[in-house]
This record gives structure tokens, sequence and C-alpha cells, in this order.
């Protein structure tokens, strides 16, 4: 290990508790996404101490941040991106808080050596990842295209890999049809109900004929209001997935015009919009990746215990790895197995066990991006690999 790299890390464990004290605050106070406005400023309070100069709102989303701190030296961007939305009912039950913080202590270790070795740090605050994620606009706005690599790690039960996720659509359909007294007058009625449930049928049948990396389940969310009234308004959400947006945009149509066909049989009227923000697939850098898995191995971590990266469903940093090389591999915080988005995980991610591994992230992430800061020739394998990939 580098003397740098132990600089790094030696910072990073002199601000561990002021860190640590930071995550459980915002895990005891979970806040949905876009409004994590005690989360959002926790993390730019912090960032300010540490010197970073901070700009928010950011594309007017009053919770996102950008903190950045600029070498006098020339050198790469590294983009270090945080995440601390909470999810319904459960709050941080995908260890958000511990997300944040592992990127905003890399961002710290990392600039304690930036004078020496040039460069730029850049830490994207990025609400809302659970629903309408604030990597997609950031990244339509162009704001990673400068950016020579973006980097962040997810909390988990095992040292995962950086993988794949699914490419999504959330469409919601609403049907219109006229109500009626379902027994004295039903001839009189239109059911939107009926609609529904003969979109649902038509997606049943339609997932014969679907590669098995397609995912698509939805819920009703408005069917009407008593059993003699017939529903003259129904509605449905749905997500629907598939390995790529190419893929998904032929999927997501089909879907679309199996609901269209539910509206002709029934008589109703269709509105059909997006009720949460679309992803891109994730396009996980392996070279990027090799680098991060290595220094989980010199942090003391047995190769044996990194497993092959797979796919978690579908995350808004699909976007951003489609405009700079990027990684999400998963920490292990927890030593018993509980899925994310659990109640069990959420409460073992709030222990003193979870802060720890929080803590190896951080440093884990600050390595790889001095790796890329300091070694011209991984940063130009980066680079190749990703122009490479995205022919």
């Amino acid at each position: 290990m580098t003397p740098n790299k132990t600089l790094i890390f030696n910072v990073i464990d002199q601000y561990a508790s002021r860190f640590k004290d930071i995550s459980s605050y915002i895990g005891a106070h979970p806040e949905l996404g876009n409004e994590e406005y005690l989360a959002s400023a926790r993390l730019k309070e912090e960032l300010s101490y540490h010197g970073f100069e901070v700009q928010a709102p950011v594309l007017g989303l009053e919770t996102a941040f950008i903190g950045t701190y600029t070498s006098s030296k020339p050198g790469p961007t590294i983009a270090l991106l945080c995440e601390y939305d909470a999810l319904p009912e459960i709050g941080h039950a995908c260890g958000h808080h511990l997300i944040c913080m592992m990127s905003l202590g890399a961002a710290v270790g990392l600039k304690s050596v930036l004078e020496e070795v040039g460069g730029t740090i850049k830490v994207f605050g990025t609400p809302a990842e659970e629903t309408r994620g604030a990597k997609v606009p950031m990244a339509e706005a162009g704001l990673f295209d400068t950016c020579d690599v973006a980097l962040m790690a997810h909390p988990f039960y095992a040292y995962e890999k950086s993988g794949s996720s699914l490419a999504i659509d959330a469409v919601q359909f609403e049907f219109h049809g006229k109500s009626s007294h379902a027994a004295a007058s039903p001839h009189e009625g239109i059911n939107a109900l009926d609609a529904i449930i003969q979109t649902f049928n038509g997606i049943n049948a339609f997932r014969q004929q679907v590669k098995s990396t397609v995912r698509i389940h939805g819920i009703i969310n408005s069917g009407g209001q008593a059993a003699n009234i017939i529903p003259d308004y129904a509605s449905a959400q749905f997500y629907v997935r598939a390995a790529t947006r190419k893929e998904l945009n032929v999927l997501t149509e089909r879907v679309i015009q199996i609901a269209q066909g539910a509206a002709l049989q029934t008589g109703c009227r269709l509105e059909t919009s997006n009720y949460e923000t679309s992803y891109d697939e994730m396009v996980t850098n392996e070279t990027f990746s090799d680098a991060f898995s290595h220094n989980l191995i010199e942090l003391g971590i047995p190769q044996e215990e990194l497993i092959t990266g797979n796919d978690h469903g579908s995350m808004d940093i699909g976007n951003v790895s489609l405009r700079c090389p990027a990684i999400h591999p998963y920490i292990k915080v927890v030593d018993e197995v509980h899925t994310l988005h659990s109640i069990e995980f959420r409460d073992l991610a709030l222990q003193e066990r979870a802060l720890d591994g929080m803590i190896l992230g951080a440093k884990a992430l600050a390595g790889t991006a001095f790796d890329v800061l300091t070694r011209p020739e991984l940063l130009q394998a980066i680079r190749a690999e990703f122009e490479q990939v995205a022919k």
C-alpha cells in the first residue's frame, strides 16, 4: 500500500466517528425521495466543513447538490455519488444512509492527497433513487460528461462485484368508463375495472413470449368504490423491465398496445403516463470494477469473498454508466442474509457493524479513485473499454 493511500485511510479513520454520527442521524430520520431536506442539509454542511464548494439546488431539485474540490494541479475528475432517500413505511431498508457517507467519506479522504496528485473531486447528491432518480436528469443535462469516472458502493450482506441492472419504465394506465347501477341498469354502464382486468390478463398471456430477463409486474391502485356501482374509473401501475433500453422500448410499446386493446374491448377511454422516471440499464466498466476489487483485497477482504455481480433490479446509475465509466459494487455491512428492502436489513443497517462496513466502503472507494488519479494506464484502459462498449 502506498504512503498516499495510507494517508487517505488515516484521514477517513480520523473522521470516522463524525461520519458515523451523520449516517446514524439520517438513518433515524428517513425521508422520501425529493423530500430529503434533513439529510441533504447535513451532507452539504459536512462537505462545506471539509472545504468543498457546494452548489445547491441542482436542476431545480431542492435536495440535490454538487460538492466540488479542485486541486491546483490538472488531473482527472472523479464523481462520487450519494443517495439518501428512504422507502415508504420501512425507512432506510436499502441502506442509503450508508451509501451517502461512503461516498462523502471517500471524498474527504481523497481530498487529503489531491494537491499532491492533481485532479478534481465532485460529490453528487442525487435524490429519489427509489422513484424519480435525480441521476437521470443530471445525466441528460451532461453533468457527468466531464467526469472521467463515476462510482458509489451499496450496502449488502456480501461483497459483490459491480454487475448489471435492468432498464425500467413505470407505466400507468387510467381507464375512463361510465358508472351506473350494477343490478338495475348494467347495460348503461362502461366498466373501467373490466378494462384493467383485461389488461392484466393480456399481459399475463404476453409473458409467455418474453425473454427470461424481462420483468412485468403491476398493481391495481384504483378499482371502484362499491360492488353495486359499475366503476367509471380504474387505474393500474406497472413496472416494465428489460436488459437494455433498446429492448425495453419495444416491450413497453407492446404493453401499451395490450392496454389499448382492453380499452377497445370495453369501450373505455385510456390515458397512459409514466408515474416514475424511466431508468436505463447499468453497464459496469469491468476494468474499473477490477480496480475496486483489488482495493478491497488490499484492505484485507479475502478474494474468495468477492462474488460475481448480479442483477438487483433497476437503478438510476444506469443512465450515468452510459455517459461515463461507472461502477456500483456492494459492500458487506451485515453478517446475516437478509434481502434489501426488508425490515430485518433496515434494523441491522443501523447497527455499529454496518457503520464499520460503511467506513471500509469509503476506504475502498477512495483507494480506487486514487488509482484512477495516479495511474494513467489504468484510466486509459477504463476509457478504452467504455468507448468500445459504447460503439
